[in-house]
């Protein structure tokens, strides 16, 4: 493609993400897009080309980056994400200075990066923006901080919060996650897939389980509080095919383009923790049988695109209430595009692309420079 600018990524050299974004620009008629290893970016020997367009990438899936973002000397502990935090967003900071001192153009804005990779900051933006979220005790920067399990008790305390999501402010892909319970005589049990080791470090598990005992809960609650907690309620999801459900959908430039359902047994739906892809035309069905349109429930995700203009893409997750007649905002992510071989959806204008295609597509027409977030 003649006249395009060079194309640069911001991600680990031998990850999914940056293989399969250099793949839609090869199929594309585009150079191989120049990687910026993560490592470089974190000791500092990023550099940028004038007239490039950045685009940053997840640092996840690279072992060293990791250690070096959280200083854990496992990559399946669940500690340090406040570390990880603070890095992180200072090294994007960083790049979008560097970007603009080479002339290149970082195609995201650095500071709703750091709105989104705090789940209280992100759930009150969203909260702002009138979309509909479940309720949070510790949405907004002026939450009070969960300093351990006495704090979580007493936010829950309140009618309606006897199941509610726990989860690390700063986490990704359910890590440090607690589905937890309290009944009425105020038995408390957690679902997660945290593995609790005799001598209080947290690991992360491809098993779900459950811890049933008070004690074994406010030890999981007290480790993970010193990086920072969210609590907001468990609301009961749709269900497809006896399985519970909800979806991910992509929204490129604020439109939505991609949407996969996953299905699960447990609380959570994530694939890596025995979630399932589910049948899009199934959800499609039942939200139409239930009297609602898919389109709505596609429009509460653009809403929640929007409260982040200066992000390119995002991943929703938008999760159906039971009967399929309402929907609500999970969360936005960053980086919720890995969803190999997923297509557009009919209508969105990504047809037949996948979201790294769509999004290079949306680059091409559109580049942008970094900009300011919105309070």
């Amino acid at each position: 493609m003649s006249g395009a600018p060079p194309l640069a990524v911001v991600g680990n050299p031998e990850g999914r993400r940056v293989r399969l974004f250099q793949d839609a620009a090869l199929a594309a008629g585009l150079p191989r897009p120049r990687v910026v290893p993560w490592l470089d970016v974190l000791r500092g020997g990023a550099r940028f080309h004038p007239g490039e367009l950045v685009r940053l990438d997840s640092p996840g899936e690279e072992p060293e980056v990791d250690r070096l973002l959280r200083d854990v000397p496992e990559p399946t502990r669940v500690e340090g994400t406040g570390r990880w935090y603070a890095r992180f967003t200072a090294a994007v900071h960083g790049l979008a200075a560097e970007a603009r001192t080479a002339g290149a153009v970082l195609l995201g804005d650095p500071d709703e990066q750091a709105v989104l990779f705090d789940k209280r900051l992100g759930h009150g933006r969203l909260l702002a923006a009138g979309v509909p979220v479940p309720h949070a005790p510790t949405s907004g920067p002026a939450a009070p901080p969960v300093r351990g399990w006495d704090d979580v008790r007493a936010l829950t305390a309140v009618r309606g919060m006897r199941r509610v999501f726990v989860k690390p402010a700063h986490g990704s892909s359910a890590s440090g996650v607690l589905a937890l319970e309290t009944s009425a005589s105020g038995r408390t049990q957690a679902t997660t897939s945290v593995e609790l080791h005799a001598d209080g470090r947290l690991h992360n598990s491809l098993r779900v389980r459950r811890y049933t005992t008070e004690r074994e809960v406010a030890a999981l609650v007290d480790a993970l509080a010193p990086d920072g907690l969210h609590v907001e309620r468990w609301l009961p999801k749709a269900s497809l095919g006896g399985r519970s459900a909800d979806l991910r959908v992509v929204c490129v430039d604020g439109r939505a383009t991609h949407a996969v359902v996953r299905t699960s047994r447990s609380p959570m739906t994530n694939l890596h923790l025995g979630g399932a892809r589910g049948d899009l035309d199934a959800a499609r069905a039942a939200i139409g049988a239930a009297g609602g349109r898919f389109a709505d429930a596609l429009d509460v995700c653009e809403r929640a695109a929007a409260a982040f203009p200066g992000t390119r893409c995002v991943g929703v997750d938008l999760l159906p209430a039971t009967g399929w007649r309402r929907f609500a905002v999970g969360e936005v992510n960053a980086f919720g595009d890995l969803l190999p071989g997923l297509t557009g959806l009919p209508g969105s204008g990504a047809e037949g692309l996948d979201t790294y295609a769509a999004q290079l597509a949306a680059y091409l027409r559109t580049p942008r420079l970094t900009g300011t977030s919105t309070p």
